[in-house]
């Protein structure tokens, strides 16, 4: 992942994902000196980032658009990976990958691959109602249309690399490591 964080340059984070700390920690340990916009999601990774000496800035979620021609690329972790390579995530990396695309930014995603899963959907709708809502169950029969959901799901195509334990993926190689995986 090294290599992907610009010396000098600028990152996004959208979320708390460990990994992606993780990750930032180990490239300012070798030297690598950059700053990183916090979208209000991830600010709880401040203080972390500052103790590493990260400089940080937290952001609010609305104000990506300003802030996207400001960063080299975009960082997220990922609580799914699903088997077309797009990504279940914190609310809002949907349409923060939208603008990363339109402003032609990669989007880097740092994830584990025991975070695989096989599901594979095509729209927000499909996303099992266990992913949308904590501690909800199918078939409950409660009525979640009028609660906001904790995660969106993200298409493969607004999305550049997976950085993984598996090595570096591209989203459409996610459904052959599943593959791999699982058989």
């Amino acid at each position: 992942f090294l290599p992907f964080v610009p010396d000098g340059g600028s990152v996004l984070v959208h979320g708390r994902s460990r990994v992606v700390l993780s990750a930032l920690t180990h490239a300012a340990r070798q030297g690598t000196e950059f700053h990183v916009y916090l979208t209000k999601s991830g600010e709880e990774l401040k203080k972390q980032l500052l103790t590493e000496n990260i400089a940080t800035t937290v952001i609010d979620d609305m104000a990506i658009g300003f802030f996207m021609n400001k960063v080299e690329c975009v960082l997220l972790g990922a609580e799914g990976v699903c088997e077309s390579g797009g990504i279940v995530n914190q609310l809002g990396t949907l349409p923060l990958s939208i603008v990363a695309k339109q402003t032609n930014k990669p989007v880097y995603t740092l994830v584990e691959s025991f975070k695989f899963v096989r599901v594979y959907p095509l729209s927000q709708d499909d996303l099992p109602v266990e992913y949308l809502y904590p501690g909800a169950r199918t078939g409950d029969g409660k009525d979640y249309s009028s609660t906001s959901p904790k995660v969106d799901y993200t298409e493969p195509s607004l999305l550049t690399l997976l950085f993984t334990d598996l090595g570096i993926l591209t989203p459409s190689a996610v459904s052959d490591e599943l593959i791999k995986l699982y058989l």
